[in-house]
């Protein structure tokens, strides 16, 4: 009885999550519909919502933007925008650094996220997996001796919540496990290792 029971749990479990997750994610982007006008929306045209249109959307102009952008024009037109942003106090601060992180990680010449790595943390004697993120800046580098990298360790389950640290690089060890390996490895709490298997099994 208790075995059949836990087998449907693990079953249902994940399969709820995964469509309570993506219900979140096409209710928030159905939002945008919210910005056409009403004679545009489904419910005036087609007599009802279509769930799922504000993704359609999202991805249409997501895509219009970077294929706009890619041309001289539209190049010109993003450093504007951008000059415009930067000249507005607060609003500065926050686009700067906003921009700065998506640049460092979607960019394909950044290094962020790119190693999974294995670092003593909290303290010698236990390890936990890191990613590596770049390097430290040049006043920091300059305060130590050796050669340093910067680091992101993620926190379990969640990975989003972590801590920034600076370590020595020849006291981290470079993974074979891919990047999402990792990440699986991480919120799963160990449970689920590289190879796929489970542990115990």
């Amino acid at each position: 009885m208790k075995k059949y029971l836990i087998t449907g749990l693990l079953i249902w479990i994940p399969l709820v999550i995964t469509l309570w997750v993506l219900k979140f994610i096409v209710d928030a982007l159905d939002q945008t519909l919210l910005l056409l006008p009403p004679e545009f929306r489904t419910e005036n045209w087609l007599g009802l919502h279509v769930p799922g249109m504000g993704v359609v959307m999202t991805l249409v102009i997501v895509f219009l933007t970077g294929l706009l952008t890619t041309n001289l024009v539209g190049a010109r037109l993003v450093n504007f925008w951008h000059e415009i942003l930067h000249r507005i106090p607060v609003v500065n601060s926050i686009y700067s650094s906003v921009k700065q992180i998506s640049d460092t990680l979607f960019s394909s010449s950044g290094q962020a996220f790119r190693k999974a790595l294995l670092v003593r943390w909290p303290h010698e004697g236990m390890w936990t997996i890191a990613f590596l993120t770049g390097k430290p800046g040049a006043d920091i580098v300059s305060r130590l001796q050796g050669d340093y990298i910067s680091v992101y360790v993620p926190t379990t389950p969640n990975p989003t919540g972590g801590y920034f640290v600076v370590v020595a690089r020849k006291d981290v060890i470079e993974l074979e496990m891919s990047v999402e390996e990792a990440l699986k490895y991480i919120i799963s709490m160990g449970v689920v290792p590289p190879n796929g298997k489970e542990n115990g099994k």
